[in-house]
């Protein structure tokens, strides 16, 4: 099982930079409707020969300044809840602003290892002033730039210590998970296979939250079922990629050992569905 770590901060403070030098490549998705090339938002890293997926909770909202803050605040929470560690990086250029502090404030009662990463010091002078940083209360800090990589190191070598061993386990029953959009029919589909209405299945998308396993026995088979909350549009905010479904799928498609990626025939292979493919391929 791979160990997730979420790069998380406001706009602008350089976590894409951080991101793409991380995972050693610009990986692009391709958006078909609009035709603009977007970078990825998660890929594999290593360090030291421990593996570990990134996310980056950059360029996920697009809209006013409030819902910015609102967004944030979610990435924040859902990060603290599905990573195994979080960066947070903050920019010295700016030092600590409103919305650094209000990150701050819900990664201090986070019950998960926090690496503060103080951005862009790439001379003595801003490297003093990076003392700031302690303000925020979450104890050492890491000086680095991103854009020449200086200091990356030593931030690695402290997290790749916190992040959890693989564990391989023998005899432990195989894991199916069923991935896809919402609305693709993997709820219907899972009850289909264990011939019970184990799941609610309605018309309204994302209606399974999280990834549920059930046991499979049937036919002289056995393995465990994880249907996943899919990856979704959303509605309101014009990004495509729904930062809270695709933490989700990454973690199941991570810790399980077939993918059966189910699409909608009427909807044909989209965009989305190429991106989970793309991540069960990868992995």
């Amino acid at each position: 099982m791979g160990a997730i770590v979420a790069i998380v901060g406001r706009p602008n403070v350089g976590k894409s930079t951080f991101f793409n030098r991380l995972i050693q490549r610009r990986e692009a998705i391709v958006d078909a409707v609009s035709g603009v090339t977007r970078d990825r938002h998660y890929g594999k890293s290593d360090w030291n020969g421990k593996e570990f997926s990134l996310i980056d909770t950059g360029g996920y909202v697009l809209g006013s300044d409030d819902i910015f803050e609102q967004e944030i605040d979610k990435q924040v929470k859902l990060a603290i809840d599905e990573a195994d560690a979080i960066i947070f990086m903050v920019d010295v250029e700016t030092g600590i602003t409103g919305m650094d502090e209000d990150v701050a404030h819900l990664l201090r009662r986070a019950k998960k290892p926090v690496f503060l990463a103080v951005n862009k010091v790439d001379n003595a002078k801003r490297a003093e002033d990076a003392v700031e940083f302690y303000a925020l209360g979450l104890g050492d800090y890491y000086n680095l730039s991103s854009i020449n990589g200086s200091g990356t190191g030593e931030l690695l070598d402290a997290l790749v210590e916190v992040l959890p061993e693989s564990e391989e386990v023998e005899d432990e029953l195989p894991r199916f998970a069923v991935v896809g959009r919402p609305n693709a029919g993997k709820s219907s589909f899972i009850n289909a296979l264990i011939g019970e209405e184990r799941y609610i299945v309605t018309d309204i998308a994302g209606t399974t939250r999280d990834s549920i396993d059930t046991k499979y026995n049937r036919f002289g088979f056995e393995f465990n079922l994880v249907d996943t909350a899919g990856i979704r549009r959303k509605a309101k905010v014009k990004e495509d990629l729904e930062f809270y479904s695709v933490m989700r799928s990454v973690r199941a498609i991570e810790h399980c050992d077939v993918c059966l990626l189910l699409l909608d025939a009427t909807r044909g292979f989209d965009g989305q569905v190429e991106n989970i493919f793309w991540l069960a391929q990868r992995n």
